[in-house]
This record gives C-alpha cells, sequence and structure tokens, in this order.
C-alpha cells in the first residue's frame, strides 16, 4: 500500500502533466467539427474549460510538493508553451487562460516530507473529481471516434489522432485509480507498459506531423516519416522481447536515443511553426503538445533506468 506522502506526490505529478493534456485535447478537438456538429464543438470547450478549472487547482496544491526531476523536465511547460497558447488563441479566438501557465512557470519544487491528513484528503477529493472528468471526456472521445468510423461525422482530426487521444485519456483514468486505490505497482510490469505505450504514442505524433505538413516541405516530411518507421520498428521489438521474456536493455537504450532525437526534431518544429517559417496546417500549440509528451517520456525512460 503506498504511503501518504507517495500517494499525495504521486497523484500531483500525474495530474500536472495529464490535466493539461486533457484540456488541450478538447481543445483540438473542439476546432475539428464542422458548423453542422457545433455541439459536439460546445461539449469540448465545456471539457477544455472544466480542464482548466482542474489543472488550476493542481497547480496551486503542488508548489513545494512535486519533485525537481518533473518541474525541469519540460513536461509541464516548455520554453515555447506561453507563446504557442498566445498565437493559438489569436489564430482561433479561443481564449487560452495565461495565468495558469505563468503559475506553472514559477512552480517550485517539493521540499515537505509530511504533508497533514487535511492536505492529503483534498488531494483524495481532487481525484475523485479528476476521475469523473476523465470519464467525462473518454465518453466523449469514443463518442467522436465512433462516428467517425462509421462515416456519420467529418471532422478535421486524423481518426488515428483521436483514437490516440483517447488512449491517452485511459492511461490517465487507470494511473488515478491505480493511485486512489493505494494500490501497489509491480514495477518491472509498470515500466513495461509505459515504455511500449509512450513508444506507440512517439510514433503516432510522428505520422501526425508528417500528414499536417505541407507538400512542399519534402524534407521535414522525410524525417517525419523516418522517426515513424524507427519507433513502429522499436515498438515490435519491444514487444516481442517481452513476450519472450527476453532482456531488453538494448532496445530500450534504442528507444532513448531515438525519443531525445524527436524531442530535438519537435523543438525546432515547434519554432518554426511559432516563427511562421513552416508551412503546415498544424495547430501552434499542438507542436508544442506533442514536444512535452516527449519530454514526459524522456523522464521515464531515465527514470526506468535508475529502477535497473
Amino acid at each position: 500500500m503506498l504511503s501518504s506522502n507517495e500517494f499525495v506526490r504521486r497523484s500531483l505529478e500525474v495530474h500536472i502533466f495529464f490535466a493539461r493534456i486533457m484540456k488541450e485535447h478538447s481543445l483540438f478537438l473542439q476546432l475539428s467539427f464542422t458548423p453542422r456538429d457545433a455541439s459536439f464543438s460546445r461539449r469540448a470547450d465545456e471539457l477544455r474549460m472544466e480542464f482548466d478549472e482542474l489543472l488550476w487547482d493542481v497547480v496551486c496544491l503542488s508548489n513545494g510538493v512535486i519533485r525537481n526531476s518533473v518541474i525541469n523536465s519540460g513536461e509541464i511547460v516548455t520554453p515555447y508553451t506561453l507563446r504557442a497558447e498566445n498565437i493559438t488563441s489569436y489564430l482561433t479566438g479561443v481564449k487560452i487562460p495565461e495565468y495558469i501557465t505563468k503559475a506553472e512557470m514559477e512552480l517550485r519544487a517539493g521540499t515537505c516530507k509530511n504533508f497533514d491528513p487535511a492536505f492529503e484528503r483534498g488531494v483524495c477529493t481532487l481525484n475523485n473529481r479528476a476521475i469523473d472528468l476523465i470519464r467525462s471526456i473518454i465518453e466523449f472521445k469514443s463518442s467522436v471516434l465512433s462516428n467517425v468510423l462509421s462515416c456519420k461525422m467529418f471532422t478535421t482530426n486524423y481518426p488515428l489522432m483521436i483514437d490516440h487521444i483517447l488512449r491517452e485519456a485511459k492511461l490517465y483514468l487507470r494511473m488515478i485509480t491505480k493511485l486512489q486505490k493505494r494500490e501497489n505497482i509491480d514495477i518491472e510490469k509498470e515500466i513495461y507498459g509505459q515504455e511500449l505505450f509512450w513508444n506507440k504514442m512517439m510514433a503516432d505524433h510522428s505520422k501526425f506531423i508528417r500528414g499536417l505538413l505541407d507538400p512542399t516541405e519534402e524534407n521535414l516530411i522525410k524525417l517525419a516519416d523516418d522517426f515513424a518507421k524507427e519507433f513502429d520498428k522499436l515498438t515490435k521489438e519491444l514487444k516481442a522481447a517481452i513476450d519472450k521474456s527476453l532482456p531488453t536493455d538494448k532496445i530500450t537504450d534504442a528507444i532513448f536515443e531515438a525519443t531525445k532525437k524527436v524531442h530535438n526534431f519537435n523543438t525546432q518544429s515547434t519554432k518554426g511553426i511559432l516563427d511562421c517559417e513552416i508551412r503546415s496546417i498544424i495547430i501552434p500549440l499542438l507542436g508544442d503538445h506533442v514536444l512535452r509528451e516527449a519530454n514526459h517520456f524522456i523522464r521515464l525512460l531515465k527514470s526506468f533506468q535508475e529502477e535497473d
């Protein structure tokens, strides 16, 4: 069973990353619907604002609690997040609250070693609230995906992207539900599961970027395509090794190197999009979004190496 301190810290560290991811998923969905499906756009907007509120409460609770490795990883915010939000807001007319991002930029690492029962109860209440909200966005994403796959709805998001963001929401729900039950985690199983999951996410990101670049961006398209193929290959190799109970150290090292390379690619792509130097139909905040997810995976891979 998790200690009270571990429960508090781990809950907030999961939320500080995933609540922002969910609010941005809501935005990407909101912007993707046609006028016929304005009700879906309104629902996505409602979910986005609810995740704004959740994230703000998480930020307020996290100061002086979460680890330095999380704060410095670039998974919460990057040097480009605020500008990406401002440009996205300008281009779309959707108001994205700056105060949350600015507060995240000022977060301090944890120094408290013991939390009083009232603080712990507050995190427990936050988790229950988050579970309800995550279930709502899973239901919404599932409905959109079902409509798209049955040709009852058109959106500007790839079906794979809708499926991708649905999988991320389901992972978030599983993690918070486990924490809320104070379950002990099988470290080896957790490592393999997270590594397989995020490796697949890196492949998906490369495929999205490849398909959203203007056809004239031939060099960037080739780079994105190469990354997609590399991560697909590594996913197959890792799964095969796990299934056969073979050592995975070399594959994990290769995944780590590939993720660092895709991080550099995402960084340059985000800067290029924000500076209007890349032709694409990529929402500016999407570039920063996938960069943060790469940063999250890099931190996880580093922590996995420490567990060995």
